[in-house]
């Protein structure tokens, strides 16, 4: 069981360093998406988490940045 796990987080961190550019880009689309939702009342959040998000897949794929 756990080598099926650790196959999957591979198979997954993987994928994120495929096609980080694109996930940086979805993360952009929801946090923006969000933002309007709450009328802007948690934008500095959701744009810190973003950023978080961001810098994470940053992590992953060696230093290269997702597209903003």
């Amino acid at each position: 069981m756990f080598e099926s796990s650790k196959n999957l987080a591979d198979k997954a961190t993987g994928l994120a360093r495929e096609h980080g550019d694109v996930i940086g880009r979805g993360l952009e689309k929801a946090g923006d998406a969000i933002d309007d939702r709450t009328d802007g009342k948690y934008g500095g959040q959701i744009g810190t988490g973003v950023e978080k998000a961001k810098d994470f897949l940053r992590g992953l794929d060696g230093g290269r940045k997702p597209a903003e």
